[in-house]
């Protein structure tokens, strides 16, 4: 019989990294609050036509790394490989359209079918926010802010560098495409098998190709700034006007571009070096075509996503977990008791560690093991008159106390 493991790209999250990541998730859920977003959760797995609607069938997300299977119904239904279609899908759905504009943050596993590398799995995880309903410029700078925020917060701005273009509106991508179009066909032969098969289905994601070649044809190809309309010209001023204002450094970047199709207008990455190839850390824009293909009506809207694992890595002054009390029984007489004092102190707010077999020597082992910060010795003795020996595994003193005495003495040590 062959050693299970886990399938390949996905990982268990054992405590340590646990509580890097829910420090992520809960610095970032509290943030979002304060900006007056309220929480969503929608389901890992949807009709798959949620995703293909949306993602464009010519996406690689579509063609390459869903997961989608046939459930016992007949229904194909695919993994989440990503919050904002399954969000939108939620608004059309759930007739939040008259409650305009909304504003989201959610978190959970998305699942895509990729080449596991550092900072990319196939089950991870994600933060993400969405302003949906507002067409103003000011929608794309308090969701960047927010961003910006939340990564000042876990100590990883400074490792991080804002990228922003704007794709424009429909006009303006078509203009732009049919250049692109034009100038890459002259070089076909010089672009990558990839970059060949793009230029038929989406010429704009050869922009982004990491292969050499290829990059050395985009560092000459036509500019998406230089064929914005007024209009789009405009909304991106306004955005880079705003982001000034509020002092979020940024850097124009004309190659970044979306390859999902519902995005227009702003886009923009926090990139990062430390993280090796997968250096965006938090990356979106604005979708304002989304709502349409969903069924809705036109909706203009803006989010991004966040990689929980990726920030984890770079996330610094993660606050330690709590360090228990043990509690150490001494003979068996005092079980109950022990464990009534356990509960006691835990509806008081207290983590409290209570052995469940062993002498007081190997109970004390194994609370200096966990790193107990006191230990709670309750015997026979102690039970007849009320009290508790304290022991502070710190320096080593030790004191009686009396039972009603004990939560504050307790909270002296925290």
């Amino acid at each position: 019989m062959r050693r299970l493991q886990p399938v390949r790209g996905t990982h268990d999250i054992l405590p340590e990294d646990g509580l890097k990541q829910r420090h992520v998730m809960e610095t970032a859920r509290k943030l979002a609050e304060r900006y007056g977003f309220a929480e969503i959760s929608t389901p890992i797995f949807e009709f798959t036509e949620v995703f293909q609607r949306t993602l464009g069938e010519t996406s690689d997300v579509v063609t390459k790394e869903m997961y989608t299977f046939k459930d016992r119904g007949g229904d194909e239904i695919t993994l989440r490989p990503e919050y904002t279609a399954g969000i939108a899908r939620a608004v059309v759905s759930g007739g939040l359209g008259r409650q305009l504009p909304l504003r989201f943050f959610a978190h959970g596993p998305m699942f895509r079918y990729e080449r596991p590398q550092r900072g990319r799995l196939r089950q991870f995880h994600q933060i993400d926010v969405e302003i949906i309903g507002v067409a103003e410029p000011q929608a794309d700078i308090e969701v960047i802010s927010l961003g910006a925020d939340i990564l000042e917060a876990l100590g990883v701005l400074g490792s991080t560098e804002l990228e922003i273009n704007s794709l424009g509106d429909a006009e303006s991508r078509l203009a732009y495409r049919d250049a692109l179009v034009t100038y890459f066909s002259v070089h076909r032969d010089g672009l990558s098998a990839e970059s060949q098969e793009r230029l038929k289905r989406n010429p704009m994601r050869i922009l982004d190709s990491k292969d050499e070649g290829d990059r050395v044809l985009v560092a000459k190809a036509p500019r998406m700034e230089d064929f914005l309309n007024e209009e789009s010209s405009a909304l991106f001023d306004a955005v880079l006007s705003g982001l000034d204002v509020l002092g979020v450094r940024y850097r124009k970047n004309p190659h970044l571009v979306r390859g999902l199709d519902y995005y227009s207008h702003t886009a923009f990455e926090f990139v990062t070096r430390e993280l090796g190839a997968q250096g965006a850390v938090i990356a979106g824009g604005r979708y304002d075509g989304l709502m349409e293909t969903m069924g809705g009506p036109p909706t203009p809207a803006i989010g991004w996503a966040g990689g929980i694992e990726r920030l984890a890595m770079l996330a610094v002054g993660v606050p330690d977990a709590p360090r228990p009390i043990a509690l150490v029984p001494v003979g068996d007489d005092v079980q109950d008791a022990a464990m009534q004092l356990a509960r006691d102190l835990r509806h008081s707010g207290f983590v409290v560690d209570l052995g469940y077999r062993g002498n007081v020597t190997r109970r004390m082992r194994r609370a200096d093991r966990i790193g107990a910060r006191v230990a709670l010795f309750l015997g026979e003795n102690e039970l007849e008159r009320d009290v508790v020996t304290l022991r502070d595994l710190d320096s080593g003193r030790q004191q009686e106390l009396a039972r009603n005495a004990l939560e504050t003495a307790l909270k002296s040590l925290e």
